[in-house]
């Protein structure tokens, strides 16, 4: 029965964040074929942040109308409009319409703002759900989560890219028409990008990504028939019990903890207080000037991470080409669940290696940045050289980043719950301001320029 409850735990745990994770990884297929082309991850970033609506509205019913709000019921509507959504997605994201007279993939953006605010919701929402359980099934539960990120990843690195193909076109003065193609004519003809089919089409990784939720959603309705007495007998699990305490830092720190107040009466007890006492270190005692510093770096890594960096991976990447763009998206994304497994087993809080990991990832993001910013044209961009810079960039990026933010997360959790909430509004607040600077910079006054591996001449 024990095992049967954690592999329902990790199952529950994937359908977190897998549909917004699934997206950012397909997003080097996806960009060739949306009219938004580059712009399409700057629109996804301020997207994502308008959905924090969700978890705001849950939040606030958790406070002003406690009872009020079920949270079995919220879960039950995520997991299954999730799961819907995620079908639709695969017939409906190649439909476009013409907003303000320009030509915009509508059915994809706004399938994937309600997929933001589902995987946004569910931030607020899994987690207490989770703490009726013994404590030790949290481990699990967040192992899960990290795989939510790592699947998709790991899927997509199976599915390929397309390989671009530049074919000469004729076209006579009869039947010239416009086309989305960058193409540079001489006389009738023009050289044209074409795009290579991938090992499996974007529509079959969409009905995985469905998939995916609907496993979520099976594996939490046979959590919710639990018996009760299962329950009462693993909450005596002392040894347990002392491994979710360790391992709790593992939670975003960008979730807000609401409904997190009750745990300590579900789960703790005097006993594990004792053990945790002969067997953890205590605490350290932090400084206000500490406290700030710790603050800012979560609001400044998380504007990295989640507003200004995605914004432009595309010009980053895309000069080197699909594949460099592929991997840099797929491995990326699994850098951060090993880099909270990590430092699930090798934590370290002191605040002078997390500055000096935070300065590491702002370099690694420097250069991403001033990659992008020389788009079309990046430094060794004809070379293998310069495309295993960039996806290792990338990587290196994502992971030291990601284990700063788990680790502070961490140390906020043990001091207060107020100090996590405080965490966690330094999170929206540098995710939000880092993705609505990049915004107008990219799609108003177009600072970066996309380009075609066809028709680009870099040679100048």
């Amino acid at each position: 029965m024990s095992l049967l409850v954690h592999l329902l735990a990790c199952a529950f745990g994937t359908g977190s964040w897998v549909a917004i994770n699934g997206l950012w990884v397909e997003l080097p297929l996806i960009v060739n074929e949306l009219p938004e082309g580059w712009y399409l991850p700057s629109y996804l970033t301020v997207i994502i942040q308008l959905a924090n609506l969700g978890p705001l509205l849950v939040t606030l019913m958790y406070k002003f109308c406690p009872g009020r709000l079920k949270a079995v019921v919220v879960i039950y509507m995520i997991l299954s409009i999730g799961t819907v959504s995620c079908f639709l997605l695969a017939f409906f994201w190649k439909e476009t319409t013409v907003v303000a007279g320009e030509l915009h993939s509508t059915a994809f953006l706004i399938i994937t703002f309600f997929l933001s605010l589902l995987d946004c919701t569910s931030s607020v929402t899994f987690l207490p759900f989770m703490m009726q359980l013994p404590a030790q099934y949290l481990t699990t539960y967040f192992i899960g989560e990290g795989l939510s990120g790592f699947i998709p990843g790991l899927v997509a690195l199976g599915q390929g890219v397309g390989m671009i193909k530049c074919v000469n076109v004729t076209q006579g003065w009869d039947n010239m028409t416009e086309t989305n193609t960058t193409s540079s004519q001489t006389g009738h003809y023009s050289t044209e990008s074409q795009y290579q089919p991938a090992n499996f089409s974007t529509e079959i990784f969409f009905f995985f990504l469905a998939g995916m939720m609907g496993l979520s959603l099976v594996a939490f309705v046979f959590l919710t028939r639990i018996p009760r007495n299962f329950e009462r007998s693993c909450e005596n699990l002392v040894a347990d019990q002392v491994v979710f305490t360790a391992s709790s830092g593992l939670d975003n720190s960008g979730k807000d903890p609401a409904g997190e107040t009750e745990s300590n009466e579900l789960t703790i007890s005097v006993n594990l207080q004792k053990q945790e006492a002969s067997t953890l270190p205590s605490k350290a005692k932090y400084s206000g000037k500490q406290f700030a510093f710790m603050y800012f770096l979560v609001a400044w890594v998380n504007s990295l991470t989640n507003g200004v960096l995605p914004s432009v991976q595309t010009y980053s990447c895309m000069p080197y080409g699909n594949t460099v763009y592929h991997l840099s998206a797929a491995l990326g994304s699994m850098a951060n669940p090993v880099a909270c497994i990590i430092a699930m087993f090798f934590p370290n809080r002191s605040l002078l290696l997390l500055g000096g990991l935070s300065l590491a990832g702002t370099g690694f993001g420097a250069y991403n940045m001033a990659m992008a910013a020389m788009s079309p044209c990046p430094l060794l961009q004809n070379s293998l050289g310069g495309g295993v810079l960039i996806v290792l960039s990338w990587i290196f990026f994502v992971g030291t980043v990601s284990y700063v933010k788990v680790m502070v997360g961490l140390i906020l959790r043990d001091k207060s719950h107020s100090a996590l909430v405080w965490c966690g509004v330094a999170v929206q607040m540098g995710s939000m301001v880092g993705a609505l600077a990049m915004f107008p910079l990219i799609n108003v006054y177009y600072l970066f320029k996309s380009g075609d591996s066809c028709n680009t001449n870099c040679s100048v």
